[in-house]
């Protein structure tokens, strides 16, 4: 019996294996069909998709951004540089929730609300997959807090980045400009693929102007990255190519000197070397900080500025159009003598008021007191308006349109700035365009001292004083001295000679500018307030009216400072060899001349030690 028993358990653990062992066989050979289904899928069907994505993964191609060119004065002070700076960037991408990486991060580092509109404005501006900057100039402290949390944080990344920096801030700004963050306007006028992994871009002044050179070529580099972008190893790159260094021809002492002598009046300045056209300085006052823009000005300070009503925004010397006042008479007193619509000798009776023949309108003299009989030397010294008017009733506005275009009156300079204003020449077809209305004598009449249609900037009348100086000799203004590619010698800009202004009798350039030396050196010039000088100047004053009185008697001192006359000068010196010609203009104010002769002062005496020739 027991023998039997044991016989039939055996029996039964031999058929219980058996099933066990099919059960085994059979999940075997199931997760055997599942793997074969699931390879045929991945082969067959996914395979496009796979090959594509492993491909996308495994090689990239990164923007290596270029060096920006460097901008310095003549002397070689560094007006626009880089700075090495850490900025937080972020790579959305790679971000998982931005809402709760930006919680924590704000526990870490803090983010402003102009720094969040600010990368949201320009985020959505980029595509996904490049990294576009939160935070600009982290500190030290900063980065090692990020560091030790940068696994809470994948979306974003620490990259030491070059920041572009004006070291002279105010004093440049309305030559050198700014750069700024790129926006969508700017994306329609570049080519995308040359500014990939660039922020900024020129806005204005010669960062704008010279755009394309300063900016230099993107380089980029062969990456291997795993599928979240994590580089592996370099393939191999391109580099970048840096942008062009730049030397201008401005002295920024000059510069800094001219702004002080402002103050806190508005106005402008330029002065100009008359021998080759180089501009020495050009001031726009009041100015700005050009750093406010380069990481994205806040609303706040922006306003500031925009609603300021002294307009430090604004590039007088180059976009201010004024009536230029007196300022034009050494021009039509040329254009009188050139023509033999008068002589040196001609003389006026000045009674203190001026009416054309069969009219009742009366204009008067600045003096309402008169001058007497009086010849070309004094009505310039005196600054005559009698004289002038009949000079212009005499000429016609042909020819007195005639010698404005000739000394560059009414067009641009072409100066490397953007944003210049043509001037206004007055003609019968200006004023019909304009208003509607015909031409009448008595608008040439005003014209003569510079008042009524005609418009001017200070660049345009500095370039005119410094051909007047050079007898008719012109330059186009230059700002640019040289330049350098990198890699390459320095490249010289040579002047741009522009058509001169040529007189029948070339003694005439003298009888103005003896006259005009005299403005400032006889006790009965206009500009005495210049002062007596060791070196020797020609000059001639301007006053313009900006607002018309209802009342001519009423005193300029009486009125709101804002409706109150413009005063200008204009001066080159030394007279034989002129190595600067100068335009002040200053916003009702006179101050012009006083503010002229520390200008002149300042380069002459106290930079180039000017002396009498002969002396020791």
């Amino acid at each position: 019996m027991i023998k039997k028993f044991a016989i039939k358990n055996r029996l039964r653990e031999a058929r219980l294996f058996k099933r066990r062992l099919w059960v085994v066989a059979i999940i075997i050979a199931l997760l055997i069909l599942a793997i074969i289904v699931r390879l045929v899928y991945l082969q067959i069907d996914q395979h496009r998709y796979y090959t594509t994505l492993s491909r996308h993964n495994q090689i990239a191609l990164r923007p290596i951004p270029p060096r920006r060119g460097l901008i310095d004065d003549s002397n070689g002070v560094l007006l626009a540089k880089n700075t090495p700076v850490f900025s937080l960037m972020v790579k959305r991408d790679q971000l998982g929730q931005f809402k709760s990486e930006l919680a924590i991060l704000q526990t870490l580092i803090p983010i402003s609300d102009t720094e969040l509109k600010q990368y949201q404005k320009e985020a959505r501006q980029r595509p996904r997959y490049e990294w576009v900057p939160i935070k600009e100039k982290l500190s030290e402290q900063q980065v090692a807090i990020f560091s030790v949390n940068r696994y809470r944080l994948p979306g974003f990344s620490i990259q030491a980045r070059l920041m572009r920096e004006y070291p002279t801030a105010e004093t440049c700004a309305n030559v050198v400009g700014y750069v700024g963050r790129i926006n969508p306007d700017d994306l329609l006028k570049i080519d995308p693929s040359n500014y990939a992994a660039t922020n900024y871009i020129g806005k204005r002044g010669i960062e704008r102007y010279f755009e394309s050179q300063l900016h230099g070529k993107v380089g980029y580099k062969e990456v291997e990255t795993t599928s979240d972008g994590t580089t592996v190893r370099d393939m191999g790159k391109v580099p970048a190519q840096s942008g062009v260094n730049l030397t201008l021809t401005i002295d920024s002492s000059l510069q800094k000197a001219m702004i002080k002598d402002f103050g806190t009046l508005r106005g402008a300045a330029v002065a100009i070397n008359p021998q080759n056209g180089k501009v020495l300085a050009l001031v726009s006052n009041p100015t700005y900080d050009p750093n406010l823009f380069v990481k994205g000005i806040s609303a706040s300070d922006y306003a500031k500025l925009q609603n300021n009503s002294d307009r430090p925004l604004y590039n007088r010397a180059i976009s201010g159009l004024y009536a230029p006042g007196s300022t034009i008479k050494p021009f039509f007193a040329l254009q009188g003598l050139d023509t033999g619509a008068i002589t040196p000798e001609t003389k006026v009776y000045d009674r203190g008021w001026f009416r054309l023949k069969g009219t009742h309108h009366i204009y008067h003299n600045w003096d309402r007191g008169g001058f007497g009989w009086v010849n070309l030397h004094d009505a310039i010294v005196l600054s005559d308006d009698i004289y002038f008017y009949q000079l212009a009733h005499t000429m016609g506005i042909k020819k007195m349109e005639d010698i404005l275009r000739q000394f560059g009156f009414g067009t641009k300079t072409g100066i490397e700035l953007a944003d210049e204003a043509n001037g206004v020449i007055p003609s019968p077809q200006y004023k019909m365009g304009l208003t509607g209305q015909s031409w009448y004598e008595g608008d040439t009449v005003i014209t003569g001292i510079g008042q009524g249609y005609m418009q001017v900037t200070p660049l345009q009348l500095a370039e005119a004083t410094a051909t007047l100086a050079m007898h008719g000799k012109r330059f186009q203004p230059q700002l640019l001295k040289q330049y350098q590619i990198a890699g390459n010698p320095v490249t010289v800009v040579t002047p741009k000679p522009l058509p001169p202004v040529t007189l029948n009798n070339a003694k005439d350039w003298d009888i103005v500018i003896q006259a005009m030396q005299s403005v400032v050196s006889s006790p009965r010039g206009t500009g005495f307030r210049f002062g007596k000088t060791p070196y020797t100047v020609a000059a001639k004053t301007g006053t313009a009216q900006v607002y018309t009185l209802k009342n001519d008697e009423q005193d300029n001192r009486l009125l709101p400072e804002r409706e109150r006359d413009n005063s200008f000068f204009i001066a080159f010196a030394p007279v034989d060899h002129p190595q600067i010609a100068l335009a002040v203009a200053v916003e009702n104010n006179p101050d012009a001349p006083v503010i002229a002769r520390k200008i002149m002062d300042y380069y002459l005496l106290t930079q180039h030690h000017w002396q009498p020739q002969g002396s020791h």
